[in-house]
């Protein structure tokens, strides 16, 4: 196999290399820039109740892939004839049941 020969030269080369990271650095400002906008009437109770929501949510689908992933688990060890793999899998899809259902199970706890 040919090495390629780069008839660049290193002015240009250079060039292009500042021109590259500040094109990644102009997006990654673009991209991480978050506009807040507030609203007059919130009251603080709501926007508590509704960040708890969102987080709420990621943990739910956290536990959901947890659980898919112990499903996938527990039909490799069905096929395999692996009880160490089995036992695992059923722990993680406890766990991952248990991630799911955290906002309904500390909601039963709390009352």
């Amino acid at each position: 196999m040919k090495k390629r020969n780069n008839n660049m030269p290193t002015g240009v080369k250079k060039l292009l290399k500042a021109w590259t990271c500040l094109v990644l650095v102009l997006c990654m400002i673009g991209s991480l820039t978050l506009v807040c906008l507030a609203d007059d009437a919130s009251d603080p109770i709501t926007v508590i109740n509704n960040l708890s929501d969102f987080m709420f949510g990621l943990i739910r689908a956290v536990g959901m892939i947890i659980m898919g992933f112990a499903v996938v688990q527990i039909g490799l060890s069905l096929k395999s004839h692996d009880p160490t793999q089995r036992a695992n899998g059923f722990l993680t899809l406890a766990g991952g049941v248990v991630i799911t259902f955290a906002k309904e199970i500390l909601n039963l706890i709390t009352g």
